[in-house]
């Protein structure tokens, strides 16, 4: 990517919110952060890990359908290894729900076991849950909340306007906004964010994510373009081996699919907007397969 790249970014959003979460910590038990399991990396917020620091902590690999089996178990086992416990979700079937329920119910029972002993019998474990934008936090709290909206009541010291969603007998959430903007640490980071549609197209030039996505699928997943979009093996090395600069040889393919999908505008030429939302799209929706951008032994 040229450094030319423009990236739309929210401070004043960011320290707002920052402030907002650091207040209704005090509230809670609880931190469940949701990652999107093809990008765990890129779609944690570092800021996150700094204000929720010494609260208990559950990760969520959210869109685990649309990662790569194998991969999410390297990710599991990366957190684990940190003492950070993890659920493999995928919020609009609700696989996973339930186990992430029983996980916040097992962090918090020697607790409650000890309030229990001064007699403090029935006291609700409180959650709070962040991620940055478009991770599925909607989807996940309706599915946790099974789409309860009614409120807990307020509580004696707490805010009133603080909404409470009783998730069963023993937890309940607490539904605040609990959203950072991403944190572009890097332009990879961006990129990734852009191929799972973290971040709007429009902040990024959409040719210049498709390329930088072909160019992902070329050297890691090459089978995916000769069966997806019948472009033949021996026409992408035949491309790529062209005594060309390496963005010319992938546009080139990029072209060659666009062909293969009739993106055909006047003069037999290709329409290269319309082939990049296609292959950005088909990849967002996993219509491509089931693909994990960053490994956990990078």
């Amino acid at each position: 990517m040229d450094n030319k790249t423009n990236i739309n970014w929210f401070p004043g959003h960011m320290a707002k919110t920052r402030r907002e979460i650091a207040e209704d910590l005090k509230l809670v038990d609880v931190v469940v952060e949701l990652l999107d399991a093809r990008i765990p990396k890129s779609s944690q917020n570092p800021e996150i890990a700094k204000i929720t620091k010494g609260k208990k902590k559950l990760i969520i690999l959210n869109k685990c359908d649309l990662a790569d089996e194998k991969e999410n178990q390297n990710w599991v086992k990366y957190f684990e290894k940190q003492n950070i416990p993890v659920c493999l979700v995928d919020s609009n079937s609700g696989k996973g729900i339930e186990q992430t329920i029983r996980q916040i119910e097992k962090m918090m029972q020697a607790e409650q076991e000890r309030l229990a002993e001064k007699g403090r019998i029935g006291r609700k474990i409180r959650v709070m849950i962040v991620g940055i934008p478009n991770v599925g936090k909607s989807s996940f709290i309706n599915r946790i909340a099974k789409k309860a909206t009614a409120g807990v009541g307020n509580k004696p010291g707490f805010t009133k306007q603080k909404q409470w969603i009783r998730i069963n007998e023993k937890v309940e959430l607490l539904d605040t906004p609990g959203v950072l903007w991403p944190k572009f640490e890097s332009e990879e980071v961006a990129l990734n964010l852009s191929f799972t549609g973290t971040i709007k197209e429009e902040i990024l030039d959409r040719l210049e994510v498709a390329y930088h996505l072909v160019k992902f699928l070329l050297e890691n997943h090459r089978e995916v373009i000769v069966e997806k979009y019948k472009v033949s093996n021996e026409y992408i090395e035949q491309t790529l081996n062209r005594e060309l600069p390496e963005n010319e040889n992938i546009y080139e393919i990029m072209l060659e699919i666009g062909k293969k999908r009739g993106c055909l505008i006047s003069g037999g030429n290709v329409d290269d907007e319309k082939i990049s939302k296609i292959i950005l799209d088909e990849f967002k929706n996993g219509k491509l397969g089931r693909f994990t951008i960053e490994t956990s032994n990078k």
